[in-house]
């Protein structure tokens, strides 16, 4: 970004059904390093592969494999919960046989089945991250991406959101890779990267690291 270099020779790899965490200060390169690898923003070199696509010679497929979770939210207030499922489905062009199940299951995952037909302003912060969750799955997607997912949250509602990421993690087989500022968080990660200056300084598992 002009004269700024967000990101510098970052260079890792996670595993099929691993959740890794990436740490850093803010302005670190945390979300730029996201932005990248969910082919929202163009790196100006280097490469980077999302379920086996590269995120620039192949960026539709790395869509329609990844799942995205932002900082701040991206439903629109004025639809209900199954509505916005409903446009995001159409989005991926998923076969309505299979999106009507998938909506279900979705809502259900994150309890939400029971306000599927509330608008969505009617909904908390807690509930609309919920609901962000669901709309990740929705389309089955092989990695998910979390950037900050409970960020402004009440601890009450942050742990339920991770008791959801948890079963999700159970049921849909999904890599995870997320950004946080909560180290209780970063403790749930299998392993986690620290960035600092567009670096990637350290990375292990977070009892390695605590020792």
């Amino acid at each position: 970004y002009a004269d700024i270099e967000a990101v510098n020779g970052v260079n890792f790899e996670v595993a099929p059904g691993e959740t890794f965490g990436l740490l850093g200060p803010n302005g670190a390169g945390k979300t730029t390093t996201i932005s990248m690898l969910c082919t929202l923003t163009r790196p100006t070199g280097g490469t980077a592969s999302v379920a086996g696509f590269d995120v620039v010679r192949d960026s539709d497929r790395v869509r329609r494999n990844i799942g995205l979770v932002f900082q701040a939210t991206t439903l629109d207030n004025y639809l209900t919960a199954m509505e916005n499922l409903r446009f995001h489905a159409v989005l991926y062009c998923l076969p309505k046989s299979i999106a009507t199940e998938r909506r279900r299951q979705v809502l259900e995952l994150v309890g939400l089945w029971d306000r599927r037909d509330s608008l969505v302003r009617t909904f908390s912060g807690g509930m609309k991250r919920r609901l962000e969750i669901a709309r990740g799955l929705l389309h089955s997607p092989r990695v998910l991406f979390l950037d900050e997912p409970t960020v402004g949250l009440d601890p009450q509602t942050r742990n339920h959101i991770w008791d959801y990421i948890d079963e999700l993690k159970r049921t849909e087989a999904v890599t995870i890779c997320m950004t946080t500022h909560y180290m209780d968080e970063a403790e749930r990660c299998d392993r986690i990267g620290i960035i600092d200056g567009g670096r990637l300084v350290v990375m292990d598992t977070p009892a390695a690291l605590k020792a």
